[in-house]
Formats: structure tokens, sequence, C-alpha cells
């Protein structure tokens, strides 16, 4: 499979992929305005030199090079909240105590907050069900490490991924129905949208900025806060290998969980290298057990790609790669490039 950058000509594929997508994930909208904005942005993006006051928009898609189908999707927002705002709810403890009636009071409160203003965020993250074999989902997911990895000059030290939340049989938020609800009077899908298409702006029109209390709320409405989506666990599972943690932070439609990393303690991106291409070969196999299985990058920000291959080590500075794996990404013997190598684990997630 091939991994590369998004680009204007892939507009019609990745509506046909928002048109599948359930509700929450709002960075992919099936709406072709907005998507032709946010391929503008990629384009822009992957031209420009960076800005830390300026949002920048990274997309990287896997197509399947034999038929030039695009199955998946990941993406990196650099400087979220510098175009328009940019919310949460963060859990914070309030104390009280009342030394006369001897009562000792401890109340948890979600606070609407823009912490993660001009940081980086993981978005996008979508892979076709039936294109969801071995590694193929660990290799999607950690491509955008590996892209941070070659480019750390246009990333920030705070990394964050806000993960779906959980919704029931009927695709409803009992957290939005008890709160987010009172005060827009719209289903979650449709505040979902307004908010990846129109921005954010309601938001602060019409949500209360003061603390909610969550002894105010129902009990079904309390224990999905920080709780993910069935289908976004294995996302979730996958954060927390390379370091993400939850620590308290939730989206504010569906409180799905924040994770967040500081970029200096993400796993992928201390254990990514630059090696040399020493030699090109037809004699490694990806069925090859013995070779070691890794994500390769081109390093070449203006028609990145990747692919996932078996290669071998010559030295600690070199690795010969099969010929068909370079076509793919553009390289030849004597060209840099960086790889990681998969982690074997349990179905190779």
């Amino acid at each position: 499979m091939l991994i590369r950058s998004a680009k204007p000509d892939d507009l019609n594929q990745l509506m046909q992929l928002s048109a599948l997508l359930p509700p929450g994930m709002t960075s992919m909208p099936f709406d072709k305005s907005t998507w032709e904005k946010k391929l503008a942005l990629v384009e822009a993006s992957l031209q420009e030199s960076p800005d830390q006051n300026t949002e920048r928009v990274y997309l990287l898609v896997m197509e399947d090079p034999e038929s030039g189908k695009i199955v998946g999707t990941a993406g990196i927002v650099a400087g979220v909240g510098l175009t328009r705002p940019f919310y949460n709810y963060k859990l914070s403890k309030d104390f009280k105590v009342s030394e006369e009636l001897d009562i000792r009071r401890v109340s948890t409160l979600l606070n609407l907050v823009n912490d993660f203003t001009g940081e980086t965020e993981l978005i996008s993250l979508f892979l076709l069900p039936e294109y969801r074999s071995k590694y193929s989902g660990q290799f999607l997911s950690r491509c955008r490490f590996v892209f941070m990895s070659d480019f750390p000059e246009r990333f920030s030290d705070m990394v964050f991924a806000e993960i779906r939340g959980w919704l029931d049989e009927s695709e409803k938020s009992p957290f939005w129905e008890h709160l987010g609800k009172k005060f827009f009077n719209l289903p979650f899908g449709k505040a979902d949208f307004i908010s990846a298409v129109n921005g954010s702006q309601f938001i602060s029109d019409l949500m209360p900025t003061f603390p909610v209390y969550l002894e105010l709320l129902p009990q079904e409405a309390i224990e999905v806060i920080g709780k993910p989506h069935d289908e976004a666990a294995p996302a979730k599972v996958i954060l927390e290998k390379e370091g993400f943690k939850f620590e308290g932070t939730v989206d504010i439609f569906d409180a799905g969980p924040v994770m967040q990393c500081h970029r200096e303690n993400i796993e992928s991106m201390k254990q990514s290298r630059e090696l040399t291409v020493a030699s090109l070969s037809d004699d490694i196999s990806l069925e090859d057990e013995s070779q070691v299985l890794c994500i390769v990058s081109n390093r070449q920000l203006g028609d990145y790609r990747l692919t996932l291959t078996r290669l071998s080590f010559i030295d600690d500075e070199s690795v010969a790669l099969p010929n068909k794996a370079a076509e793919l990404v553009g390289v030849d013997a004597g060209s840099k490039v960086r790889i990681l190598e998969i982690r074997a684990g349990q179905n190779g997630k």
C-alpha cells in the first residue's frame, strides 16, 4: 500500500469516503465546499514555510496502488485554533467546606477552555473496513509521526487527538442530549456538522461560559464522559502505545477523550531513523518474515510518500530496499529515507 499527501484531484474520492463516515468525525464532513477549502489549504501548507502563527493542515491518504483507490486517511493540523476558536471541556475539582455543618464537599466541574490553541492535532484517521488487514491500521496511524519526524519544525511541542465519544445504538450522544442540546436545540449530528463546516463561533455565542457541575447531569451523561466510541477504541489503544494519555479534557459535543503527549515523548518519533538507501534488490519479499517490516518515507515534502515493506539493514546507517517499494515512494540508491519498524503485536495493531 502507498500513503501520500492528498491533492485537489482527490476531491471526489474523499467525498465518497465522507459519505461512509459516522457522526462525530468533524474533520471530514460530507460537504464539497469544505473539502475544496481543506485541500487548497493542504496544498498551500506543503508549499509554504513553517509559521507558528498560522494554521497548517497536512492530510495523508492511503491508496491501493493497483487500483488507485483511496482507502484511508490520516491528518495533522498545526496551529490549532489560530484561524477559528477551538473549544474543549476540561474536568476539574471544587472543594468546599462548611465548618458549622461539618460538611466537606468535592464537586467535579466541566470548564470550557481553549487550552490547545496553537498546538498540533491528529485528525481524520479512517480506513475502509475491507482494508483493515494486518498492520494496515498501525501503518496509517503511525505514518503521521513519521511525517512529523521528517519535518519537526512545522509542529508544536504538544500533540493531541480527539477520540470519538460514545454513542448509543441510535447514534445519539447521552452527553449531548443532556447538556449541549439544552442550549443549542439541535440534534447531535447537526451541531457536529455545523461546527465542521461553519466553525465554532456559535459555541462561544450560545454555550454558557460558567463551569458545569456534574452533579446537575443525569448518570447516563456522566458515565460517558471520557468514554470512546466502540469503533474508536482501537485508535485510542494505538495512541496509548505511543505514550498519549487522557488528562481530563473532553470533546464539547460527545465528551470523547482527548489524548495528549509531548512530541519528544512520542514513541514512534523516538524510534524512527534517517538512513541511506545503499542498494535496491528483487530478493526481499514482503512474505519473508526474517526481514524487518518497516514504514519507509521518502522525506520529500513536495511529493511526500510512504510505504510498508520488508527491508534489509546493511549497517547502522544504510538499508537495502525492494525495487517495488523504492518505486512506490520515488527513491533510488543513495537517497535518504526515514524508517520506522512495525510493532509485531496482537492482530498486528
